[in-house]
């Protein structure tokens, strides 16, 4: 009868670990796919995509959107710059555009194109008598499987205008929330 008993209450305590460990084990799964699959975080290093994104800014980026879609022009992107680095940028051109960059004005298919994300800076500079950007960029195609991409602080970005053309391969995700620090929690203007 003793044994019986014994057996009883080890049985709950078995049962009771069983269904944590069952719990760790699910919520460890989750965590991974949605951090390796779904969405990832990111720090924002550099002044290259300011006045919209500073130094020490966090992002979710969300790794799975464009496995539905293309990036569009104006969405904000995460992609792999070279093996260790990633880079943010602003998608600018497509496959078959033309892109053209002649000093504060950016050509897409011989079209100026409206940056309103840049509004506020692009005013600021006419009104000091300087130029926003002071790196152009000769007309080219993008090719297919490929994107244009600029940072948003024009003169100080290192962007396809230095290192090339985007292959859809190379990107990581769209940006798509800033979460840090708490005074700047954002959805990202594309």
């Amino acid at each position: 009868m003793e044994q019986d008993q014994t057996a009883e209450k080890a049985n709950p305590i078995k049962n009771e670990a069983w269904e944590w460990m069952k719990a760790l084990l699910i919520a460890a799964a989750l965590v991974f796919i949605i951090r390796w699959l779904i969405f990832a975080p990111f720090i924002v290093e550099g002044p290259s995509m300011e006045p919209n994104f500073y130094t020490g800014e966090r992002l979710i980026v969300s790794k799975f959107i464009y496995k539905l879609s293309k990036p569009s022009r104006g969405e904000v992107i995460v992609f792999h710059a070279t093996k260790d680095k990633d880079y943010i940028k602003r998608v600018i051109a497509l496959p078959g555009e033309t892109v053209k960059v002649e000093g504060d004005k950016v050509y897409v298919n011989n079209q100026v194109l409206d940056e309103p994300y840049l509004r506020q800076a692009l005013d600021d500079a006419a009104k000091k008598g300087i130029p926003y950007n002071t790196r152009n960029f000769a007309e080219k195609t993008v090719p297919e499987g490929t994107i244009f991409v600029m940072g948003d602080n024009r003169s100080n970005s290192q962007d396809s205008r230095d290192i090339g053309f985007i292959k859809y391969e190379q990107i990581v995700g769209r940006a798509d929330l800033i979460f840090w620090p708490f005074n700047k929690i954002s959805l990202v203007r594309h």
